[in-house]
């Protein structure tokens, strides 16, 4: 995949799949220690420890439309190749939590891309699914909950035209004035 909003995307897919009804994102870059961290948890239906072992494969799907998941194999490989690290942990019944801690400087680091768009598509083309988006820089943070937004508009759903499009432009300044950019 071409940058890491892609990563996430694919990543929050599988939590669809598994039946998530909440699922948290959550990007930090911490330029003092030189990571770009990315998170994706969720309560779906998870892994046992068998499946847990061998999803790194590429050769492993639950998927019944192929034979290979790439997802996560390319998600490790990516992080791992620019100097930084991938977990995974799975519980049935209790969900799953993906972990990518990239080198923020190193010259393998995909660019981030455009997550503000790869989160309003997440969250707007799956609106019985709560979202959390976490973007964190040296301190700064910016937090968007749909739990909250759903609470504020009193049955107004997200997919109201109006409300899609400020939802669009709230996640792009919100993610921009953490990241500006720059990752």
């Amino acid at each position: 995949m071409k940058d890491i909003a892609l990563h996430i995307m694919d990543i929050a897919e599988n939590s669809i799949t598994a039946g998530a009804g909440i699922i948290s994102i959550c990007v930090e870059a911490d330029e003092k220690n030189n990571t770009l961290t990315v998170s994706v948890k969720d309560n779906g239906k998870g892994m046992d420890s068998g499946m847990l072992r061998r999803v790194e494969s590429p050769f492993e799907t639950t998927r019944t439309t192929r034979k290979v998941g790439m997802g996560i194999p390319l998600f490790k490989m990516g992080a791992e190749a620019a100097g930084g690290s991938f977990a995974i942990e799975s519980m049935p019944g209790k969900g799953t939590a993906v972990k990518a801690v990239y080198g923020l400087s190193h010259i393998d680091r995909p660019p981030l891309g455009d997550l503000s768009g790869v989160l309003s598509t997440l969250a707007l083309a799956n609106t019985e699914i709560d979202f959390t988006f976490t973007a964190q820089r040296d301190g700064e943070k910016f937090l968007c909950d749909t739990r909250e937004i759903k609470e504020r508009l009193e049955g107004v759903p997200l997919s109201m035209p109006e409300v899609s499009l400020w939802l669009i432009q709230y996640l792009r300044e919100g993610i921009d004035g953490i990241f500006g950019g720059r990752f």
